[in-house]
């Protein structure tokens, strides 16, 4: 599968051998949260290139997936047919109080300026009982030592417990987050490589060719090569991402 959106750094396409590592690295989230997604009304705030709600699609009764970009949507709606979009501002969805079963959100969060308002959003459109599913890059590995992103188009990036309290300050009960880690292949692969995404983050900064070796190992990688867990405070701070799972009242 081969996208035709251009791959400006803002979000992962499906299809691109050099971006396969980001890719499965979001893909293996939404494969994990599918099935709490069986037979219910979802909604994706933001749903980037489109390839995760249409994911989601295959278990949902229902998926509405909204982005703010007019291409994106466009997109979205002509390669995927079982997916129905519509442009918004995510920080005032365009559908109704307590009119879904599920709110998906992956890898978006740290791109909104209105976090909290964003959130209080989420809880609005779930019933009672619904459920949030918010994933984002974990700030304590992703830019480390940093008070500003690394990613250019990241406005504010979140530790595990900033994420927890976020989502419980905005009304939501039974918050659970989770780690995304390397897995033992990708950990081979690291010790290969000096470190996977550092030698994929000098190659996007310097456009110097990729080596053979590292373009086939990333071409390679796989959802299953991905572990989520839960785990102690150690362990959430090592991890790659975070998701946080939690409920409306």
């Amino acid at each position: 599968m081969t996208s035709s959106l251009p791959l400006t750094g803002e979000r992962t396409v499906p299809g691109v051998s050099h971006e396969n590592y980001w890719f499965r690295r979001h893909e293996v989230v939404y494969a994990a949260i599918a099935a709490d997604c069986s037979g219910v009304a979802v909604l994706e705030a933001g749903c980037g290139e489109g390839y995760g709600a249409d994911l989601l699609a295959g278990a949902a009764r229902s998926v509405l997936a909204l982005d703010y970009d007019a291409t994106t949507v466009a997109h979205v709606r002509a390669r995927y047919p079982r997916v129905s979009v519509a442009r918004a501002n995510l920080v005032a969805l365009p559908v109704p109080d307590g009119s879904v079963d599920v709110v998906v959100s992956l890898q978006v969060i740290e791109h909104l300026w209105e976090q909290e308002r964003f959130l209080r959003e989420c809880r609005r459109v779930l019933r009672p009982g619904g459920r949030l599913m918010v994933s984002t890059p974990n700030r304590i590995t992703f830019s480390p030592g940093r008070d500003t992103p690394l990613n250019p188009f990241h406005t504010r990036e979140l530790d595990p417990r900033e994420l927890a309290g976020l989502v419980d300050d905005a009304g939501f009960g039974r918050v659970v987050v989770q780690g995304l880690h390397h897995g033992p292949r990708l950990r081979e692969l690291d010790a290969r490589h000096g470190g996977l995404i550092e030698a994929q983050t000098r190659l996007a900064l310097s456009g110097e060719p990729w080596p053979h070796a590292l373009a086939v190992d990333v071409a390679g990688v796989r959802c299953s090569h991905f572990v989520l867990r839960t785990g102690d405070d150690t362990d959430l701070d090592a991890s790659l991402d975070l998701l946080v799972t939690a409920t409306r009242p």
